[in-house]
């Protein structure tokens, strides 16, 4: 299991500065980092993916900045090692995809819609020796997407979870999951997944601490005859949800 000398997940900041130098001048008088600072925040996760969990992940410049140790203990919800997954959504860093292939061993496929985005999921699935297959998405979630017949023990995602636009670092097809509570995309996720599933099988959903919206969504997923479990984390100083549904 990935740890660090402390027995916590994490890489104490002069030691990010060590695996990149250029850290060193986004901290101030007392060591601390900026991490309002976009620039900033990209090296210390990435000096968090190779410190931690071996991986050389590269961001794109406009992307969502996604954080290793945040990934990696939604995925310990529900893996147990050498299921056949399916990722709805990849994003540029492939992350979550890479983790479950390499730390998981898992068997891997993953789906990603944005064509600049899809290039650095798969640059960093080769960077990495990852064994991931990436299906490139029409603007579907599963159906049309991935080949009829396919079954899957689990299906994960971080899905967009806003109801409309917002002004921050997401860009809309990562952000909008439209309905009500932004839950829209996350219950047609569900819908067709029972399709793709295995008996038994499940989806995981990594979503924030938001009650309406996971609320919306486990009472779908129970009108769709799934079990649903939800797994309360933190990671740093926020919590999130391991919304797990279960055939």
């Amino acid at each position: 299991m990935p740890t660090w000398r402390d027995g916590k997940l994490g890489l104490p900041v002069r030691d990010a500065v060590k695996l990149f130098p250029e850290l060193e001048k986004y901290l101030d008088e007392r060591g601390r980092l900026d991490f309002s600072n976009r620039e900033a925040r990209i090296l210390y996760n990435r000096a968090i993916a190779r410190a931690v969990f071996g991986l050389d992940i590269e961001y794109h410049p406009w992307g969502l900045v996604t954080t290793p140790v945040s990934r990696y203990l939604f995925l310990k919800t529900f893996l147990r090692g050498g299921e056949r997954v399916l990722e709805i959504g990849t994003g540029h860093t492939a992350m979550m995809a890479i983790m479950a292939a390499k730390l998981f061993s898992c068997d891997v496929a993953a789906t990603e819609l944005d064509e600049e985005f899809f290039a650095y999921a798969r640059r960093n699935i080769e960077r990495n020796r990852a064994r991931v297959r990436m299906l490139k998405s029409n603007g579907g979630i599963i159906r049309g997407v991935v080949p009829e017949g396919e079954r899957f023990d689990v299906i994960f995602s971080a899905p967009p979870y806003y109801e409309a636009p917002t002004k921050g670092v997401l860009t809309e097809r990562e952000g909008v999951g439209g309905g009500k509570y932004g839950e829209k995309f996350s219950v047609r996720l569900i819908e067709e997944a029972l399709d793709y599933l295995k008996p038994g099988g499940k989806v995981a959903l990594f979503l924030p601490d938001k009650e309406p919206l996971i609320g919306a969504i486990a009472e779908r997923g129970r009108k769709l005859g799934y079990s649903v479990r939800d797994v309360r984390f933190k990671a740093g100083t926020r919590w999130r949800h391991s919304l797990i549904l279960k055939l």
